[in-house]
């Protein structure tokens, strides 16, 4: 197979910076010559765990349902959050599960990285199990609302299969850690 031609960035000017993000108009060339501005959104990118505790009843996953407004409601997913400038994905990992579900990963599997809407944003999430989980305190920030709900594994992946998790980094991480388990 050739290689592929890629687009190429002509000019790109700020439009907006957030606190969490910057709104752009790139004008760009694609690869079949065309030339046109494009509206991308960059983000520092983030990290999501699975946490999962053995217990005598089996694996238990412990996922949060969170309250998302620009859902209109609450999702469940797995814990995330951004990653801090010159954050390792690993570490915001790691910080996540203890701020979000009060537990400390002992180890910590990477599942790889998605893109999260590459039709317009850079965000790049990267995705772990978190396993041999230390109990700690759980210290949300202040607009975090959300719940922890925990739940046998299999069920966390059942859901994802059927589509009841709408949340594409945590369906994607759920499939993706059922896969390394079983390999486990």
């Amino acid at each position: 197979m050739s290689e592929r031609k890629k687009g190429e960035c002509l000019s790109s000017r700020e439009v907006y910076k957030a606190r969490s993000f910057r709104f752009d108009i790139d004008r760009i060339r694609l690869p079949n010559g065309v030339e046109m501005d494009f509206e991308m959104i960059h983000h520092p990118g983030a990290a999501a765990v699975v946490p999962v505790l053995d217990g005598a009843s089996g694996r238990e996953a412990l996922l949060i349902r969170q309250y998302r407004y620009a859902t209109g409601g609450w999702l469940l997913e797995a814990p995330a959050g951004k990653l801090d400038p010159g954050e390792a994905p690993e570490h915001c990992a790691s910080r996540e599960t203890e701020e979000e579900v009060g537990y400390r990963p002992g180890r910590l599997i990477s599942l790889g990285w998605i893109w999260t809407s590459p039709g317009f944003l850079d965000e790049k999430i990267w995705l772990y199990l978190a396993t041999d989980l230390q109990e700690t305190e759980q210290a949300m920030d202040h607009d975090e609302v959300l719940e922890i709900e925990r739940m046998p594994l299999q069920e966390a992946i059942d859901k994802a299969v059927r589509g009841e998790i709408h949340d594409v980094k945590t369906a994607c991480a759920l499939l993706r850690a059922a896969h390394h388990l079983d390999e486990l």
